[in-house]
């Protein structure tokens, strides 16, 4: 996944610091904030290679133990960065799917208009909202429909 935060070097940083400001349980802020977390992680970890390469060339010795256990520290913490990311876009990605359910259902399916929620019928056109299914299996129908896309079912008026 691309990281929202590569190469934008302090707008990165700056961007950090203003999600402080936002609202904290908000799925964009969460996943902004893990992006940043598992950039800055990333980071750490090549200069710790970095380091130990550096050294490995100056010592020629194989042997770096304080900085091994830093490198594994920051291993597990990026791990659980990116499992912090990983659930905030799921987080995010569920709340989207539910706002366009909602829409969905609010929609209406002869003339488009978004009609307030407890509606039964459109305000502009009169048409049944709510979504149509297959009788037989249940998959979504336009409004008309008379046989069924999926199973091929006779849709009874």
């Amino acid at each position: 996944m691309a990281d929202l935060f590569s190469g934008l070097g302090n707008f990165g940083n700056l961007m950090k610091g203003l999600s402080s400001f936002m609202p904290q349980d908000d799925p964009d802020v969460k996943l902004m904030t893990a992006q940043s977390d598992v950039s800055d992680l990333q980071r750490q970890e090549t200069e710790l290679y970095a380091q130990i390469g550096k050294q490995a060339l100056a010592k020629d010795s194989g042997q770096y133990p304080e900085l091994e256990r830093k490198l594994r520290l920051v291993q597990e913490n990026l791990i659980e960065a990116q499992t912090r990311m990983k659930n905030a876009q799921a987080e995010k990605d569920a709340m989207e799917a539910a706002r366009r359910a909602g829409d969905d259902a609010r929609t209406c399916p002869s003339c488009g208009t978004i009609n307030p929620d407890g509606t039964k019928f459109c305000q502009d056109c009169g048409a049944k909202l709510g979504a149509v299914k297959c009788r037989k299996c249940g998959a979504a129908l336009a409004s008309g429909t008379r046989f069924c896309g999926e199973c091929g079912a006779k849709q009874e008026e």
